[in-house]
């Protein structure tokens, strides 16, 4: 009897602790780290789901193409293969500190960036291809598409930056030896990357005209 007295006692004492201890673990930075990750995670979420809005267009893209220049085979199939390959590649958040993974992911995409603008350079040979207005829309989604593509990836940059410097600055730099020590950098966009030329979407004057 006494034993389990003194055992809750015990625990009692322990929670009263836990309950003092937490405003001050806050003030010290200890939710730095965590609330760093999941807004890099979320931020991470919606480059997907701006990558994942554009491929969800490129079937209706290609088929509306073909329909004028069906002769454009290979810039069709390049695309259609691009766009395989990009959607193949998976990379959850929870893998965002794998560097491999994350070129893997950034090679595809860039992948089909390029072959979606060889397409619609190719697009410039056809005006009546220009003037449909089922690609006409098609257009606007797209380089809505892009535009939101931009931002999401701006957003993800600067979210991952903040993230980073949090494990590497006192005094969250204590919490990620002491108690966050599974966390690890994710990994960014490329300069290189992050300035690649977008797809061309303005077709009112032809280029080079």
């Amino acid at each position: 009897m006494i034993a389990q007295t003194s055992a809750r006692w015990s625990g009692l004492r322990a929670a009263a602790v836990l309950v003092l201890l937490l405003p001050l673990l806050s003030a010290c930075g200890f939710n730095t780290i965590p609330t760093a990750e999941e807004k890099a995670k979320a931020a991470w979420s919606e480059v997907l789901n701006q990558y994942q809005r554009r491929a969800d267009l490129i079937p209706n893209l290609v088929e509306t193409v073909k329909g004028y220049a069906a002769q454009e085979k290979e810039v069709l199939q390049s695309v259609v293969e691009a766009r395989a390959k990009a959607t193949q590649v998976t990379l959850p958040p929870d893998a965002l500190s794998n560097p491999e993974a994350f070129k893997a992911f950034q090679d595809g995409q860039s992948g089909l960036t390029g072959a979606l603008s060889r397409l619609l350079a190719v697009v410039e040979n056809y005006p009546d291809l220009k003037s449909n207005q089922n690609f006409l829309a098609l257009q606007a989604q797209l380089e809505g598409t892009e535009n939101r593509i931009a931002v999401a990836r701006r957003d993800y940059i600067e979210a991952v930056r903040e993230y980073n410097t949090t494990l590497r600055t006192f005094p969250s730099l204590l919490w990620a030896k002491l108690w966050f020590t599974s966390n690890e950098p994710f990994q960014n966009f490329t300069v290189a990357e992050d300035k690649m030329e977008t797809p061309k979407v303005d077709f009112g004057t032809k280029q080079g005209g």
